[in-house]
Formats: C-alpha cells, structure tokens, sequence
C-alpha cells in the first residue's frame, strides 16, 4: 500500500468515513466493548447521527463476558442508562465458547453458563435490554457457540430483524494495536468499494473500523476535547504503572491478559476471589504467568530430555482432545516446513548454512511483502535453533515445547491463526444450514 499524506487529521478522516457509512448502509449498529476506543467510537457515532439523521436509530451490541472489573461494569451499565432512549440497546448475556490459555485440561470456558449460575463472577445484569437464555430474540444463536460466532450471527440476525437490508457493524479496531490488525488493513481485496476498512462477513452484512488509523494518543485527546466519559479503569491501570500498550478490557483468561491477572488480586480483590472459583488455572496464572512455569522466560530442559522427548512427554500428560490439537498443528508445521518452506531474511539463511543446517530454497514467499526466499529443511526438523540469533522465525521441537508450556492451544507462537476446526468447521456449518436458510428467509 502506497502511503499517503493528507492535509486532514483523523478527526476530519473519520468525519468523512462516517458520513459514507450513513449514506451507503440501512441498518447501523456499534460494537461496544466497554474500552476506550469503541467508548469514543459509539460516542462520536451518536454525535453524527444526532446532528445529521435524527430521524434514523443505530444500535448498540455488547458481548458481555462475565469475568471483568466491577469499574468497567459500572461504566457500561451507566452507558447504556444514558443512552438507551436514543439508540437501540442489546447486551448479550449469553453462554459461549471463549479461550483460555490458563489451563492445559480446558481451552475454553463458557461465560454466562447457565449449568454453573452459582458460581457466576457477577449477577446477570437486570435491564429490560439484556439478552440472556430466558429472553433471546436472536434466531441466530446457537448454545455454546464460539464467541466470534456468536458476535458475527448478531449482525446477521441484525439483518434478518430490520428488513434483511445491508448492514454494518461499526468496530474501534485500530491498526496501530497490533501488526496482525495492521496488515489486515492492508489488503483491500475485500473492501467495500475499495474501502480498506470495511469488511464483509455475510450476503448484506459488513464489518467497518472509521478508527482504523487513529493512534492512542488520538483517542484520549478526542476523550479530553469533547468530555466524554470513559471506562475509569484506565485511571487505575495509569495509577498502577501499566503502558498504554498493556491497558486492555478484555477477557482475563485470554492470551493477552493473562499477564495482567495479578493486577485484579490488587485493583478489584472482590472480583478476584470470584475469578480463581471460576476458570481452572486462574489462580496458577496469576503467580506464575510471567515464569517459567508457563514459558514466559527462557524454559530450560528436564535433564535426560531432548526438546523433542519433552515436547512428546508432555503430550502424553494431556488429555487427548487438547493433545490432538497440538499434535495436528505441530505436524501441519513439520510438514510445511519439509515441503514449501517458510520466507526467511538472507542473513538467516547464511547463518543457518555456517551452522550446518541441510536446507534448500524453495522459490519465493507470497506471505512476505519482500519476496525473501522460501526455505525448506532437508533432514529432520532441529530440537533447538539457539545458535542462529538473526531470527526466531525458525522452526524447531523447542519452539513446539513452548506453545504446549504457555498454554498457546492455537499456536500463535509458532505462527498459527484459528482454525476452523477449533470454529467448529465453518464449511460444514454453511452446507449443514444453507437450504434451511434459504427456506425460512428466502434469501
């Protein structure tokens, strides 16, 4: 992507992008998290529609995960009081499939689960707008879903119960939170009308993010300059030390919050007690979720083990759904890397041949915007690569190790995204409920 400079600021962008979504699509709902940004995202929203369409109600979709902070709580249901006269309101109680990467027994556990209400980090929220197991309009839902299913048939159903026109669904993603966003907002083969932002998920059902390019700072500059309110728990993380970078309201059980699981012992001890009840692993993350224990740090090998008898060793002590689960990544991994190979930087490959490493080129990498070299490795794949130290992108029986010892069951260490097995087979889904689909909405 060429980038371009432009004599607006973000403010002015989003305005504009806003002001496109109102004029292209029907039916308009936001995503709201409780965070920072989508806070600002559905603020600024409601700003536009109050002064340009009065006339037209957007919605408001919140996926309630159980497990939070009682100020991020708090924050939301005083949201919602305030505007739920002038939007649509619907906050999801529902149970669902979420990771956790606490536990090697269990890779999800299922807020709102309606066979554990006893043991519930919080009381179902009583509001007439709540949408739980005992008042749930949305057809779309299905019983322990995965949550981004759950959040993807929303809009669908969305859809479905305004007219079946076109649909969007506005996110607070932005591109600098990560480069997996980042590169995400780079490829516009799917955008809608060669917008990058915009993103389609069903027939007439579409994902938006006018925030896409907003930095963090922008965000709490435009929370200052207009006096919005905002998720106090931001405060308390600023209070505590914590960068702009590791403040996230997002599930604690998840891979990139389990690092801040101590901070509910210190800022929210009330809630904490009810988290180590709740998901197994909890409380074993929290003491030990930056160690060793949960391959934080540099791991170090059981005496009489190679990486790959270790690696093997702990498969033997899971039980066997989450044990195929690593089992088939690590072999899909082997395998790509004995047949196509990975892109890797020339220095890499040099030092990889001073090291005696039998590999081969393999053309180049499509994956890679440089076009680097795709390697593939002749002999069997190393039990450790700690003498080439130009990159960890390298494949080796350590790094499988490491993803069984942090709990990593979808493997993002080693490169992995989802699976649509772990979706629960997508494909097999839209065959499975296609003509029914057709039959009962005709579409």
């Amino acid at each position: 992507m060429i980038r371009e400079y432009l004599e607006e600021n973000v403010y002015e962008a989003f305005q504009k992008r806003i002001k496109f979504i109102f004029e292209e699509f029907d039916n308009i709902f936001v995503s709201f998290s409780g965070g920072k940004d989508s806070g600002l995202l559905l603020n600024m929203t409601m700003d536009f529609q109050k002064k340009y369409y009065p006339e037209k109600k957007i919605g408001v979709f919140h996926q309630d995960f159980e497990a939070q902070y009682t100020v991020t709580t708090e924050y939301i249901e005083r949201t919602f009081e305030r505007i739920k006269d002038e939007v649509e309101p619907y906050w999801v109680c529902l149970p669902m499939a979420t990771r956790t990467a606490l536990s090697n027994y269990e890779m999800y556990w299922y807020p709102w689960d309606d066979k554990k209400e006893d043991c519930w980090v919080r009381p179902m929220p009583k509001k007439d707008y709540v949408i739980n197991l005992e008042h749930n309009p949305m057809t779309t839902y299905r019983y322990r879903m995965h949550q981004e299913d759950l959040a993807k048939q929303f809009g669908r159903w969305y859809r479905m119960s305004h007219g079946n026109k076109k649909t969007v669904c506005l996110l607070g993603m932005r591109a600098d939170e990560s480069l997996q966003r980042y590169s995400g907002f780079l490829n516009i083969k799917y955008g809608y009308k060669g917008q990058c932002w915009i993103s389609n998920q069903f027939k007439d059902v579409w994902c938006a993010s006018p925030m896409y390019d907003w930095t963090s700072q922008d965000v709490w500059h435009a929370n200052d300059l207009f006096d919005y309110d905002y998720n106090e728990l931001y405060n308390l993380y600023h209070k505590a030390g914590l960068k702009i970078s590791q403040m996230r309201v997002a599930s604690p059980f998840n891979d990139y919050s389990k690092d801040a699981l101590n901070l509910y012992r210190v800022i929210d001890p009330e809630i904490w007690a009810k988290l180590v009840g709740r998901v197994r692993g909890a409380n074993f993350g929290c003491i030990y979720g930056k160690t060793k224990a949960m391959g934080f740090r540099n791991i170090t090998l059981p005496e009489g083990h190679t990486w790959k008898s270790y690696t093997m060793f702990l498969l033997d002590t899971l039980p066997p759904r989450i044990r195929n689960n690593y089992a088939k990544k690590f072999n899909t991994s082997i395998q790509f890397w004995h047949q196509t190979g990975g892109g890797l930087d020339e220095e890499t490959i040099h030092e990889l041949e001073e090291h005696g490493y039998k590999i081969k080129r393999n053309g180049v990498s499509n994956y890679t915007a440089s076009k680097k070299s795709r390697v593939i490795f002749l002999e069997q794949i190393p039990d450790d690569t700690d003498d080439i130290k130009s990159s960890k992108d390298i494949p080796s029986w350590k790094r499988m190790c490491g993803c069984i010892l942090k709990n990593d069951h979808i493997c993002r260490s080693m490169g992995f995204g989802l699976s649509r097995e772990q979706k629960r087979n997508i494909e097999y889904i839209k065959e499975k409920y296609q003509s029914i689909e057709e039959m009962e909405y005709g579409i």
